[in-house]
């Protein structure tokens, strides 16, 4: 089992944590992204990017993760296509998607987009506290472990 992140918005310290377990666990993670991206040499991390475009990266992802990965995401569209794909979405604050919450987070992402192409300012998302860090770095352990 691999572990995919969706990296152009994954922050950088929730790569740290990512690229450290990759080496301490030996699993292979790939980073997908339409920009270049620094990665520390190892065997077990590796970067494929894809064009500039709305969901490319995440297409991509799907197109390639199997059943049973992790995708690292923030974006509920791409998770709730993970879990129809029988992969596992984790967000970078250390939420699980499930397909118990996975239809939530879709209609309250759209009734915010609905909001925000109405002109209502809603603001971005807090800033990663060390809780969502901590909360990411257990999920992330978890996952490792079942894997085993």
């Amino acid at each position: 089992m691999n572990i995919w992140i969706d990296a152009d918005a994954c922050p950088n310290v929730i790569k740290e944590i990512l690229f450290r377990a990759a080496e301490r666990a030996q699993i292979e993670t790939v980073l997908v992204a339409n920009q270049p991206m620094r990665l520390p040499p190892s065997k077990y991390i590796r970067f494929v990017q894809v064009e500039a475009g709305l969901d490319v990266a995440d297409k991509r992802i799907v197109e390639l993760m199997q059943t049973g990965d992790l995708v690292v995401t923030a974006d509920i569209p791409l998770a709730a296509a993970v879990i129809d794909k029988n992969g596992v979405a984790l967000n970078p604050r250390g939420e699980l998607y499930t397909k118990d919450n996975i239809r939530e987070r879709l209609s309250m992402r759209n009734f915010m987009e609905e909001l925000r192409s109405g002109g209502v300012m809603t603001g971005g998302p807090p800033t990663l506290t060390a809780k969502d860090k901590q909360l990411f770095a257990n999920k992330l352990d978890a996952w490792i472990a079942k894997r085993k």
